[in-house]
């Protein structure tokens, strides 16, 4: 169904068009490809090069952060809340268009619901203040987006969802492109081809996230 994504130039643009079905994003993350959406053409397709990856028991806490993570009496949750993560992470406060518009909310939500998306919310007491969410593909977790209200909340989520990834029996977190803030967590950057070939090799896998709810000092 796919164009070889190894045959793009580095900014990955597979193709325009398709839909949002759940068979059609499962084959496409599958495939290390993924939808972002631009205003004025049909729905693009991209397999970027280079790609940013979280290799389990990488992700950096830094000093800062665990303090924080000793004093602040969080929780995390998995899949409590795909519907409010998702919202959460298409939320500009500046007011700014998300690129995460209502139809592909309404498409995560589906996958969420066929078990192949998942979110990772992070609580202070009774409130949401922050979370991420992806795409299960094996052993590969695609992280879509991921968010805060509150200062530390969205990296909070990330270094979670690497340590129960990890727990889980995950090989990496692929955190599509490459920004200086992601490099700062212990994201690397890995030619496509070597990422499509690492993708290949475990995407079948099986891998079960607990749900449980945990205290994130655990992560310090």
């Amino acid at each position: 169904m796919w164009p070889d994504p190894r045959a793009t130039d580095d900014e990955g643009l597979v193709g325009f068009g398709a839909d949002l079905a759940v068979e059609t994003l499962v084959d496409a993350y599958r495939h290390g490809i993924f939808p972002w959406p631009c205003d004025g053409v049909p729905l693009p397709w991209f397999s970027p090069s280079p790609r940013a990856v979280i290799e389990v028991g990488s992700a950096h806490v830094s000093r800062t952060l665990r303090r924080h993570l000793r004093a602040c009496g969080w929780h995390t949750t998995v899949d409590v809340d795909v519907a409010a993560v998702v919202a959460g992470c298409a939320d500009r406060p500046s007011g700014a268009p998300s690129w995460i518009t209502r139809p592909m909310r309404r498409a995560y939500e589906n996958l969420a619901r066929r078990g192949w998306a998942h979110s990772l919310e992070v609580w202070d007491g009774p409130t949401l203040v922050g979370g991420i969410y992806g795409v299960r593909v094996g052993a590969c977790f695609t992280g879509e987006s991921m968010f805060g209200r509150v200062p530390a909340a969205s990296k909070v989520a990330l270094v979670d969802l690497v340590a129960r990834w990890g727990e889980a029996g995950g090989a990496f977190v692929d955190a599509q492109l490459p920004t200086a803030h992601l490099t700062t967590m212990g994201a690397v950057a890995l030619d496509r081809d070597v990422f499509l070939d690492r993708l290949a090799a475990v995407r079948d896998e099986a891998v079960l996230v607990s749900r449980a709810r945990l205290a994130v000092s655990r992560l310090a």
